[in-house]
């Protein structure tokens, strides 16, 4: 069954959708990254302004390869040490990553998840995913599908599941300083 719910969403993402899922804290909003209309889609539903930027959610190191400038080996093990797992480290972005995902910044938000089904669903989409929190910008982020299903109507999917327990979002540390920012 969670197989087919998994291709349900990667069809979506496939065909320039939007859809939510669980992650280790709250559910996410998300979309293939590379799909401009799908990410502008994507924020007129939060209703987010661009210029904050986006974090991509992976499955491992590899999905990210597209996005991000070469790292040193000092960053490498940083990540090593809170990877898979609810960091989100704030890294180099490669100068070709469109605006629209790093907003005024020069870097990327990007994170390897820890939530099994998530993960799932990245290597099946065969690429990382745009992963903020499903709720409206200022208001508290959907901890159930039941809760998207109500606040977000406008979804093309809801890959239903539970997030992982985590009652924090996502801790952020910007790489170059090492410095949390959330």
């Amino acid at each position: 069954m969670d197989s087919w719910r998994i291709r349900q969403a990667v069809k979506a993402l496939e065909q320039g959708g939007v859809i939510a899922y669980p992650t280790e804290s709250v559910f996410g909003l998300g979309c293939d990254p590379w799909d401009e209309d799908a990410v502008m889609k994507l924020l007129n539903i939060k209703q987010r302004a661009w210029e904050k930027g986006l974090i991509l959610i992976a499955a491992d190191f590899n999905q990210l390869q597209d996005f991000i400038q070469p790292l040193s080996s000092e960053i490498l093990e940083q990540l090593e040490q809170t990877w898979p797992g609810p960091v989100t480290w704030l890294l180099p972005a490669k100068s070709d990553v469109p605006a629209y995902l790093t907003g005024e910044h020069r870097t990327l938000a990007v994170r390897v998840t820890a939530h099994q089904q998530t993960a799932d669903l990245c290597r099946a989409f065969g690429n990382a995913i745009i992963s903020t929190s499903a709720n409206l910008a200022g208001l508290s982020p959907a901890k159930t599908t039941q809760d998207v299903r109500w606040s977000l109507p406008d979804l093309d999917y809801v890959l239903p599941g539970l997030c992982s327990g985590s009652n924090t979002p996502s801790e952020i540390r910007d790489s170059q300083t090492g410095k949390r920012i959330r």
